[in-house]
């Protein structure tokens, strides 16, 4: 009888610690480098890595790629989260012209934007990833305009083409205020439109105090981009504020961890590097960093 019970609580003991391992947060990096995936997700689960997203790059994201992902992914217990692209050729990352140039709210290249998305979609549905993810534009503030309706349509097409193929797509944060983006997502009204927080993109972008967007957003959070910065400077208030390196921005890291924490958050946090300098030891430092903030 001891022996059956003994073995009964091995038993539940492993079923716990897997469900736990399933729903624990991951600490991700973005992986540009796909040239050897097996060999960078090695590197990531030796690093102390759960997880990644996977750069969009053209003519790279073909049916044999999708199963080098998947094999790497198994064997290093590396989940892949998100695939990630921003497509068009004009996109200018400031408050001049960016509204006219970035993502799917203007129509200049649009349809080539559109091929890029279906592109990421297919990989994501033939590589058992669960979402793809993007810069989709500024999003109009007044719903009434014609360019928000627009803009609404055409998010709900691609919604629909991910969800014909079981993926998800996810708002990167940024160009809107949070409100603005929770009513468009209710208004595309697809039901597989979530979020990835950047948290620094809500200050840099100045709509939104990250751990105030953290409480609003809420549930649609699926994914989060660790990275930190700046509001803009006042006296330049036609480009985004500064990127710095993780924690010495104004992102409160432990107040925002803490949210997530206590919403019961069970996804990625992904480190974002868009510094130059140093990639791989400040990664390494920042995961380090988030991991105790976790383990609070």
């Amino acid at each position: 009888m001891k022996t059956k019970l003994s073995l009964l609580a091995v038993a539940l003991l492993f079923a716990f610690t897997t469900v736990q391992a399933e729903n624990e947060i991951t600490i991700g990096v973005i992986q540009y480098d796909l040239s050897d995936i097996d060999k960078s997700f090695k590197d990531l689960h030796d690093q102390g890595f759960g997880s990644c997203e996977i750069n969009y790059r053209s003519n790279t994201l073909t049916k044999e790629f999708a199963e080098q992902v998947k094999a790497a992914s198994k064997k290093h217990q590396i989940k892949v989260t998100t695939v990630v692209g921003v497509p068009g050729s004009k996109s200018v990352w400031n408050f001049r012209q960016g509204p006219a140039t970035i993502g799917l709210v203007p129509t200049e290249e649009r349809a080539e934007k559109i091929k890029v998305y279906h592109e990421m979609i297919d990989f994501c549905a033939m590589a058992d990833i669960p979402a793809m993810h993007s810069h989709f534009g500024f999003i109009p503030e007044d719903p009434s305009s014609a360019q928000y309706k627009d803009f609404i349509k055409v998010m709900q097409d691609l919604a629909n083409y991910a969800k014909e193929r079981n993926v998800m797509i996810y708002f990167e944060t940024g160009q809107e205020t949070p409100t603005t983006l929770i009513r468009a997502i209710k208004d595309i009204g697809t039901g597989n439109v979530f979020i990835n927080c950047d948290l620094a993109n809500l200050l840099m972008y100045g709509k939104a105090n990250s751990l105030d967007a953290v409480k609003l957003f809420g549930p649609l959070i699926k994914e989060f981009h660790a990275k930190d910065g700046k509001y803009p400077d006042p006296n330049n208030p036609y480009e985004l504020g500064a990127e710095v390196p993780i924690p010495t921005g104004e992102v409160n890291f432990p107040a925002v961890i803490a949210e997530l924490k206590k919403q019961g958050f069970k996804g990625a946090v992904t480190i974002e590097c868009e510094l130059n300098g140093t990639r791989h030891d400040y990664v390494v430092k920042t995961r380090k960093y988030l991991q105790e903030l976790l383990d609070k």
